[in-house]
Parts: structure tokens; C-alpha cells; sequence
């Protein structure tokens, strides 16, 4: 347990690796002191469970990635060189959930990209663009796309790719999360 501000030392980094204990108090007092102190820091969060609570309450202060303890040894160079360039690593599921939450949550905002600086990209985008755009932030698969469009899969991947280049990004998750930070 950290007691006070001033026992916590925070050293300049690209990426911040913040192992969540048990009591989810002390992560978000960890994550609170690292984005009051570095300005644009990159955060992954790392717990044995990250329960759907702790993990959208460590979304919403920023943290860029979460990853559970039994993925470290296969995914963490991954995951830190996505939250190093400014990516998201988030598993696919809570990200979905936390989404979902997210869309019930903004009534007042319409289910679309106006938000979160995506606009400002929009004439940009072709038609069909727009449309992938669309559900993308449905969160929906290449092929769920493909079907929804009458495309192939391969054509859907192209907008996808095209879509996310356009906004600078280098993955999906990335779009989604953009839409609710």
C-alpha cells in the first residue's frame, strides 16, 4: 500500500508497466500520480484478473494496454511496442464490453465517428470509407463488414486499412477507443 504521495517515485520512461494489487485503489493512485507528473505517459497495466471493473476504471484514466499476468511471457514485447508508438492493447472482449458500456452511456451523443476529433478526418474518406467507419466503431470483424456491405473480405480489409491509415492509426482498437476517450 502506498501511503503518500511523496513515496512514490516516478523515473522517465517510455512506457509505464503498472502491476495492479490487489486493492485497485493503489492502480489508480499509481496511474493518477504518473499522468499528474508525465505529461502523455504511456501506461500498460498488468494483473493476475483484471476484473471489467478495474480494467474500464484504468481505461479511463488512460491507460493504453491491459494484459493479465498468463499473457505476459507470449504478448508483452507486443503490447509495449504498441503502447510505446501510441497504440491500445486491449483485449478484444473487453474492449467490445467496455464499448458497449461506453454507447449506453452517451445517449446523447449519436452512434456514429462525430465525436472524440474523429470528424475532423471525415472529408477525407471516400463513401465506402465512411460506411467501413461506420461499423468499425460497431466493432464488427473484417468479414462481419464484407457481409454487412456485400463485399468480399478482402475488399473490406483494403477499407479497413485505408480507414485506420487515414486517421494515423495502426489498429482498430485504436479507432474505437479514440471514439469514447
Amino acid at each position: 500500500m502506498i501511503a503518500n504521495r511523496e513515496q512514490l517515485r516516478i523515473p522517465r520512461a517510455s512506457v509505464y508497466v503498472v502491476d495492479v494489487p490487489r486493492r485497485r485503489e493503489d492502480a489508480e493512485f499509481v496511474l493518477s500520480e504518473i499522468f499528474t507528473r508525465v505529461q502523455r505517459a504511456r501506461v500498460l497495466v498488468v494483473a493476475e484478473r483484471p476484473d471489467e471493473a478495474a480494467s474500464f476504471a484504468m481505461l479511463r484514466l488512460g491507460a493504453r494496454g491491459i494484459l493479465r499476468y498468463a499473457d505476459v511471457s507470449e504478448r508483452l514485447l507486443g503490447a509495449l511496442e504498441t503502447v510505446a508508438v501510441g497504440g491500445f492493447w486491449v483485449p478484444r472482449a473487453l474492449l467490445s464490453r467496455f464499448i458497449d458500456k461506453a454507447f449506453r452511456h452517451a445517449h446523447h451523443r449519436t452512434v456514429g465517428y462525430a465525436t472524440a476529433g474523429l470528424s475532423r478526418r471525415e472529408k477525407d474518406l471516400s463513401r465506402r470509407e465512411k460506411e467501413v467507419l461506420e461499423l468499425l466503431l460497431e466493432n464488427l470483424s473484417n468479414k462481419e463488414i464484407a457481409g454487412r456491405l456485400h463485399i468480399s473480405s478482402r475488399t473490406a480489409k483494403f477499407h479497413v486499412s485505408n480507414v485506420l491509415a487515414k486517421y494515423g492509426l495502426s489498429r482498430r482498437a485504436d479507432l474505437l477507443l479514440a471514439r469514447f476517450s
